[in-house]
Order: C-alpha cells, then structure tokens, then sequence
C-alpha cells in the first residue's frame, strides 16, 4: 500500500452508517456542501480531499488508481471503521469502483456520479497534466468549470462559477497534474463484475465529460446495479441538481 493520510472532515452521527464522500479532480471535500445536512442527518459522513487536492498531502505523480484507493482505505483504518458507505463523483467515483472491486470487505453500497471506466484518448489528459504544471491549475480553472454545470446554470448562477473557478485554480498544480495521469491510464472495466455492493450510477443527462451513455456502460457490467439521468445537469451533477440527487443518494444508501 503506498497511501497518504488525505485531509478528512467527520461530522453527523456517531451512532449511524458512516458514508465517505470522494471528491472530484480539481475539487475538495466542499463539493458536497449541498448534500451535507441531509446526510448529516441520516449518517456518519466522511469527507475528505483526494491525494494532492485541498489539504491533503501532494507527493510527486504519477498517480494510480490503486494508490487513490490505498488512500481511502487507510483512512477508514485512521478513523477505525471497517465498512463504509462510498458516494464518489467523477474521479471520486472511479476511485469508488476501484475500491469496490478491490477490497469488497470494505464497501457496503456505492453510489457512483458521472464517473467512467476509461477516458481516452491518453494523450489529452496527459496534455492537461503537462498545462498545469507549468502554467498552474489557474490555466485551466475555466474550462473545467464549464463542463461542470450547464450554460443555462452558469448564466443564472454568476456567483458559483467564480467560488468553483477558485476551487480549480487552489489546487496544486503536481497533485492535479497527478490524478491526469492516474486518469490516463484507467481502465476499469474488468472490475464491473466484481462489484458486488449495491449500486446506484447517476449521470447527468447533459454531461460533457461523462455522458449518459459511459453509466450505462458501468450499470451494464455491475450486477443489479441502477441508472438514475438527472436532466438539466452536467458534470458536477450534485452541485446543479441536489434536489434531485440528494434524495436518491439518501433512498439507495438507506435500502434495506
């Protein structure tokens, strides 16, 4: 295991199912601020800063995968639970798929939001990883928030694209740059059909980055896995549409 201790935030119910929350490339453990209190509510809530995000550690890249997964891992250790709820979106829902096919002793029910099991070509995000480190996640800050949310919510929602732009352009360069190249590399689609927690896919039907049709392709090898298309969202699904998502995160973690 080649794991760093991520920076996490506990808060909720200490007598309740804990559910980790795994962030997005280019956020922080603030991209669930929508679903906090209702999941507070309910659960033991994780969340934390992916690997070179936020305040967690930034060792040199590379990254993989599995060392995304190691991480998450030795901070159920650090906190001593032994099986978790884990709701990732994008990166964090990779890392989710990972994770469950890896080590399912660990993993109760998983919700994945706008994630894929490949993104090709490599060369692109390979591409990226060089821009950011030498002109800083600043360079890229406004595309990426871009595909995040729809033209119609950006143009009605002035203020959050400034507060996501920041967000991008806090992270450090080598840790972006890092989880580019994790990504790159990623192919997760002999894991599928070891997944065996239940699962709940969310997409956003106007997602850019990982359209509808890359969760029907994960809910097509996850056995008895669900496919939930939140309309008028795009890649950061939860931010735009938590009245939507928030209760179906909530419905299929609490599933008996």
């Amino acid at each position: 295991m080649n794991a760093v201790d991520v920076h996490a935030v506990v808060s909720g119910r200490e007598d309740r199912p804990v559910v980790v929350l795994s962030n997005s490339l280019g956020s922080t453990h603030r991209m669930w601020d929508a679903q906090l209190a209702a999941l507070e509510e309910r659960f033991r809530v994780v969340r934390y800063d992916a690997r070179g995000h936020g305040d967690s550690q930034v060792p040199n890249g590379p990254y993989s995968i599995d060392d995304l997964a190691d991480d998450v891992v030795a901070l159920l250790d650090r906190i001593g639970v032994s099986r978790a709820h884990v709701v990732g979106l994008s990166l964090g829902g990779m890392t989710a798929m990972r994770l469950a096919a890896r080590n399912p002793e660990r993993v109760h029910r998983v919700v994945l939001l706008c994630p894929a099991t490949q993104l090709p070509p490599a060369s692109g995000w390979l591409e990226r990883a060089a821009t950011v480190r030498t002109d800083g996640t600043a360079a890229v800050a406004a595309a990426v928030v871009q595909r995040w949310f729809t033209t119609e919510y950006l143009a009605a929602s002035p203020d959050d694209r400034i507060v996501h732009e920041q967000m991008v352009s806090a992270t450090p360069a080598e840790g972006y740059a890092g989880c580019c190249e994790a990504i790159a590399k990623l192919d997760l689609r002999q894991d599928l059909s070891a997944i065996t927690a239940p699962t709940l896919a969310i997409a956003g039907q106007d997602d850019p980055a990982t359209p509808p049709a890359r969760l029907e392709e994960i809910v097509a090898g996850i056995p008895d896995a669900r496919l939930l298309v939140v309309p008028k969202a795009a890649h950061l699904a939860n931010a735009e549409q938590p009245g939507i998502i928030t209760p179906a995160i909530i419905e299929h973690l609490e599933h008996q």
